[in-house]
């Protein structure tokens, strides 16, 4: 029954002129390596997250030089993502996300090393290097999942996020016990590093193919795919997906970037405890982007957007104000409950006409982390001047405004080519 699903959404999409045809077993050994790369790319971008009580300790840094500092990985990011989505269309998904996680990794071993000579400013060119690379292959691991989604004929891109949740579940859980064990920095990045390289190299073995509908031959991108990168930038849904990312990215990465040094300041607890409270909120949102394609399947997109968002809202709300640290927790669980679906859901929607799902993915991968770009830096200004946690209410605008956007979710009908 599945193979036949298989076979008709292939039929479906092949009539439009995209993709090849593809095995039932083909496109599930595709799915478990996107996933692969997927929980690899989650280990590697929350492993200094996990550990930023001791980076800053090291470095010996304000909050407003830590918001900077984080600054760079974003910088990174915004700086090669808006031309990923031409380099797939020539070179393929398999070969960017080898080449991408290689600069990412090399990119977080010269970050830890300055980090632990307590240099600030060459931290931050490695911050730059893994931010480049690790946002690079963002854009061309979800064009990866969106391909294995259409070859399966069903929505799974919310299950590849829960993966890459999952990978950062683990940094978090790992960098806890390793913190309560006082293993080194170094060690601990290590470690991640050589698990990072396994995956990749493993998952990447057998992803389906990726390329641009005119079946144009390696190594050239016709004019008409070059005009179309540039008109994706005019078209109104994608930017408003775009946007639905923001909130999503910033309820997400705000998280990330705050939450643990949030509890630490406001708490007499140790840094282990913190790590948990990031834990509680990747845990949430690891199972909601596991599950929540039922909710998609059953009631659409723009529901499911409309459900999280609430949920970030209250979530975040109740972290900010919590005078204990049980019901900051218990906010940090609703909150990741509520950014778990939208970054997903925003790269399905970008890539709903198959045609033209390289230059709107890379559009809204784009928009979407310039949220990581313009949050670090904003909350740790008003870090200084408020403290972690109520810095974090700023946050709650971007995600109202996805709420009020919900509808750009719904799916659109594919044009021909």
């Amino acid at each position: 029954m599945r193979a036949r699903r298989c076979e008709v959404a292939q039929a479906a999409v092949r009539a439009g002129g995209y993709a090849p045809e593809v095995s039932w077993t083909a496109a599930r050994r595709a799915y478990w390596g996107v996933m692969a790369v997927f929980f690899a790319s989650g280990l590697t971008m929350a492993v200094l997250a996990s550990r930023l009580w001791v980076v800053r300790d090291l470095l010996d840094a304000t909050p407003a030089r830590m918001g900077v500092l984080l600054l760079f990985t974003s910088l990174g990011s915004m700086c090669t993502m808006p031309f990923i989505g031409a380099l797939v269309a020539r070179r393929g998904t398999t070969a960017l996300i080898r080449v991408t996680v290689a600069v990412g990794l090399t990119g977080l071993l010269l970050a830890t090393w300055c980090i632990t000579r307590g240099w600030q400013w060459p931290t931050a060119a490695g911050l730059f290097v893994l931010g480049a690379g690790i946002g690079s292959c963002d854009v061309a691991m979800n064009l990866a999942g969106t391909d294995v989604e259409r070859a399966l004929g069903r929505a799974v891109m919310p299950q590849f996020h829960a993966g890459f949740s999952l990978g950062t579940v683990a940094a978090a859980l790992v960098g806890a016990l390793l913190s309560h064990l006082g293993l080194p920095l170094v060690t601990h990045i290590g470690l991640t590093v050589g698990a990072t390289a396994g995956l990749v190299a493993w998952g990447t073995l057998g992803l389906l193919p990726h390329g641009h509908p005119s079946h144009a031959p390696a190594g050239r991108v016709p004019l008409s795919g070059r005009l179309s990168a540039l008109a994706a930038w005019r078209e109104s849904r994608t930017l408003l997906i775009g946007l639905v990312v923001l909130g999503a990215g910033l309820a997400e990465g705000s998280a990330n970037d705050w939450l643990v040094l949030g509890i630490g300041q406001d708490f007499p607890v140790s840094e282990s405890t913190g790590i948990l409270g990031l834990a509680c909120f990747l845990a949430a949102m690891t199972t909601m982007r596991a599950l929540g394609t039922r909710l998609i399947d059953a009631r659409g997109r723009p529901f499911t957007q409309v459900v999280c968002a609430t949920s970030a809202l209250v979530g975040l709300t109740v972290y900010v104000v919590a005078p204990v640290v049980p019901l900051a927790l218990l906010g940090a669980l609703v909150w990741g409950f509520g950014a778990a679906m939208g970054f997903p859901m925003g790269m399905s929607a970008a890539a709903d006409d198959p045609a033209r799902a390289a230059v709107r993915t890379s559009v809204v991968s784009t928009i979407g982390y310039a949220a990581f770009l313009a949050g670090p830096p904003l909350l740790g200004l008003l870090a200084s001047h408020v403290g972690y946690r109520h810095a974090l209410l700023v946050v709650l605008v971007p995600v109202a405004l996805g709420l009020v956007l919900a509808p750009v979710l719904r799916p659109v009908p594919v044009a021909h080519h």
